[in-house]
């Protein structure tokens, strides 16, 4: 498979689990965080998908179109290991929707960063919040099925149990 035909697939499968996820969270209350906002696509699918919903964006710097920006009280920047914790202290167990899309080319690196998430993402999670990650994370949640069309593996999805 071609690496064009690979990035289709990739953000096919995101933009189906993103708006599945959008449905299943309709009668429950709460923030939306988005792990890495890259060039701001995924951030601009979700508040059109979620509108009224305060999204709350981490990545290390912003280098997204300006239109997919969010607001500064709304923008956590800087390394997961610290924004994630300062977030958990100003935010609460209010998430109720997480999507991570935090994947490089180097598994590694990979590795080691679903495992921060996992550490540091349960004090943000209200129970029965969604969660969508490009990576699989070890978190105390079932495993959902994904949608038609999203091979296994391609995306994880996973609800908070509780």
């Amino acid at each position: 498979m071609s690496r064009l035909d690979s990035a289709i697939r990739r953000l096919q499968a995101q933009r189906a689990c993103l708006d599945t996820a959008a449905g299943m969270i309709t009668d429950l209350p709460g923030i939306v965080l988005e792990l890495g906002l890259g060039n701001g696509r995924t951030f601009d699918h979700l508040r059109s998908r979620l509108p009224g919903r305060d999204i709350y964006v981490f990545d290390r710097q912003v280098a997204a179109h300006p239109d997919c920006i969010p607001r500064d009280d709304h923008l956590f920047l800087g390394d997961l290991a610290e924004t994630l914790p300062q977030a958990a202290a100003r935010l609460g167990r209010t998430a109720a929707l997480v999507h991570s899309d935090i994947g490089s080319g180097d598994e590694a690196m990979n590795r080691a960063i679903a495992v921060l998430i996992s550490r540091l993402l349960p004090p943000l999670l209200t129970p029965g919040a969604i969660i969508l990650s490009d990576q699989a994370l070890t978190l105390d949640a079932d495993p959902l099925k994904l949608p038609d069309g999203v091979a296994p593996g391609r995306y994880h999805m996973m609800r908070v149990r509780g």
